[in-house]
């Protein structure tokens, strides 16, 4: 087995004990939250699969941005959210059941979304574009419904409780030892793109999936943060694997997602960690007031 093939099965071995992990905590009502909330679905979907992919759009035409870069937006713009997305919006305080509502609720739909997306895009700009249901049906299927419905089976076992801090911590273990290595050898073509605005476009990009997503969260505080969040996040699989389908001979496309994936968890820490001084100041202020 090669150094890629290896790391390629690490991140995958990652994600879905991730998902497991998830799932013997979940119930599965939690699955089926936003299908049984239409407003709320509509929201999220308007935010992910119409606003982004418009925005990708408008990049990709008003800008002159390496060809690789376009092709990883508007791949991005209709990928769903992560595997291992709920994780962090769990930490960011978000509802379990909106959460993992999200996950399927977005994961199910690029099964229709992505092919239908592919058909638009082709129309627009002119380029042969297709992505086959029955490929995005395949990730989603391996990556995160059998694993997310594994768990959740052994929910109501004895060790299911323990196991899931030891899986997520093994989980967690994996996808470091699997990106590390991607970023390493990718450093230098990752940077390589940078220029001509390409980190303002990505920067921009992802900015406007935090607000736009917390616009759209709907009243609850916690819903806002989570769609945010998972507006400006990406599946990166199918997001590369848009992309390889497309442009096979594009071998800069992954390096910009990668980019995109770099610049996204920056900005998201840094938006977690104003939330935690603003919640601090206020807490602070409300102390010396009552005193």
């Amino acid at each position: 087995m090669s150094l890629e093939a290896l790391i390629l099965l690490v991140l995958r071995i990652s994600i879905v004990l991730s998902v497991f992990a998830l799932g013997l905590g979940a119930r599965f009502a939690d699955t089926l939250y936003l299908f049984r909330r239409p407003d709320k679905l509509a929201r999220a979907f308007f935010s992910m699969n119409v606003l982004m992919p418009l925005l990708a759009l408008l990049l990709v035409f008003k800008f002159d941005l390496h060809p690789a870069v376009k092709i990883a937006l508007v791949a991005l713009s209709v990928s769903p959210v992560p595997p291992i997305f709920p994780k962090s919006a769990l930490e960011e305080g978000g509802k379990e059941n909106y959460t993992i509502g999200l996950l399927v609720a977005t994961s199910v739909l690029a099964i229709a979304v992505i092919p239908l997306a592919m058909v638009i895009f082709e129309k627009i700009g002119g380029t042969t574009m297709s992505m086959r249901a029955t490929s995005v049906a395949a990730i989603v299927f391996a990556m995160v419904l059998v694993p997310l419905l594994l768990g959740m089976g052994a929910r109501k076992t004895v060790w299911a409780k323990p196991a899931a801090k030891h899986v997520g911590a093994a989980a967690s273990l994996l996808l470091v030892l699997g990106v590390l290595p991607v970023l390493l050898v990718e450093s230098r073509t990752i940077f390589s793109l940078i220029g001509n605005g390409t980190l303002l476009s990505l920067a921009a990009f992802a900015v406007a999936g935090l607000i736009a997503g917390y616009w759209l969260g709907g009243p609850e505080p916690a819903n806002r943060r989570v769609l945010s969040l998972a507006t400006a996040s990406r599946h990166p699989g199918l997001s590369v694997a848009i992309a390889q389908a497309n442009f096979p001979q594009q071998k800069m496309a992954v390096p910009a997602v990668c980019l995109y994936l770099i610049i996204s968890v920056f900005l998201a820490l840094l938006l977690r960690r104003f939330r935690a001084q603003a919640g601090a100041d206020a807490a602070g202020a409300s102390g010396r007031a009552a005193a």
